[in-house]
């Protein structure tokens, strides 16, 4: 063996505090994706010109392969230019997040004890405020895009419920179905966080583990494979959380089936 194995933990190791508040390993990770964001936004809203050179060039190139993939989900460039800021951010943080995770020095360089650097989503703080914030918002594009009690009502039919003691038996059973139905929508939502935190956090810890291993049995060569494979799994975990977003957000701003004929 070149050295011995160091497994990573569950949970991010603190690397100091700062009176009550801990820094975490995984959290001066997040601190590095955002430096690279704001250093690269700002060289490119300072050098944008109509002649784009290679910096604005390249951007807009990742930028238009984006939009047409977005095109596909929404159905419409009208709704994707409306969605990009939220769904663009996360895809492109969770890349650059996974990305950062395989830079030399990330997994081996310590602080005391701890891992100074540590992939961001290996975190499952980081992962569920993520996928809250995904749920949470198409519900707050759904507010203002189809209407508060609209919305509220793909979850609750109480006002059915009520006026279906008028109507009979056959009224009220469907009512309560309804309601049941209702019911089961919400546990969907809170499931909605679950899967997205869950497996975007499983598979690169996953990734990290494996990685370790290896790099701590073998050295040299032989780990490349594996970091490789991660650069792909990194790219599939952003496309995948960032395209369920782009979806429940799509679906929530959608008009219930046969309101439109209703009204």
């Amino acid at each position: 063996m070149s050295g011995s194995i160091h497994i990573p933990t569950l949970a991010p190791e603190v690397i100091f505090k700062v009176g009550e508040f801990s820094i975490t390993n995984t959290m001066v990770n997040v601190w590095l994706a955002m430096l690279i964001f704001l250093v690269l936004g700002f060289f490119i809203t300072k050098n944008n010109r109509l002649r784009p050179g290679r910096l604005q060039n390249a951007c807009e190139y990742f930028l238009e392969i984006v939009l047409g993939y977005f095109d596909q989900v929404t159905g419409e460039r009208k709704r994707t230019i409306k969605f990009l800021p939220i769904v663009g951010s996360i895809f492109f943080f969770i890349l650059l997040s996974n990305w950062l995770g395989l830079l030399p020095g990330t997994g081996s360089i310590t602080l005391g004890h701890n891992m100074l650097l540590r992939p961001a989503n290996t975190d499952l703080n980081l992962t569920v405020a993520m996928a809250l914030c995904s749920v949470l918002l198409s519900h707050l594009y759904a507010f203002f895009s189809i209407g508060f009690f609209t919305q509220i009502g793909k979850f609750v039919q109480l006002k059915n419920l009520v006026l279906s003691f008028k109507k009979g038996p056959i009224a009220i059973f469907s009512a309560v179905i309804e309601l049941a139905v209702g019911l089961i929508e919400i546990i969907s939502e809170a499931s909605k966080v679950l899967s997205l935190s869950l497996r975007l956090f499983g598979n690169i810890f996953a990734g990290e583990v494996l990685i370790s291993v290896i790099s701590a049995l073998v050295a040299a060569f032989v780990p490349l494979p594996f970091m490789l494979l991660e650069l792909l799994v990194g790219l599939i975990q952003a496309s995948v959380f960032a395209m369920l977003t782009l979806v429940y957000l799509t679906v929530a701003t959608s008009a219930p089936h046969g309101s439109e004929e209703h009204h």
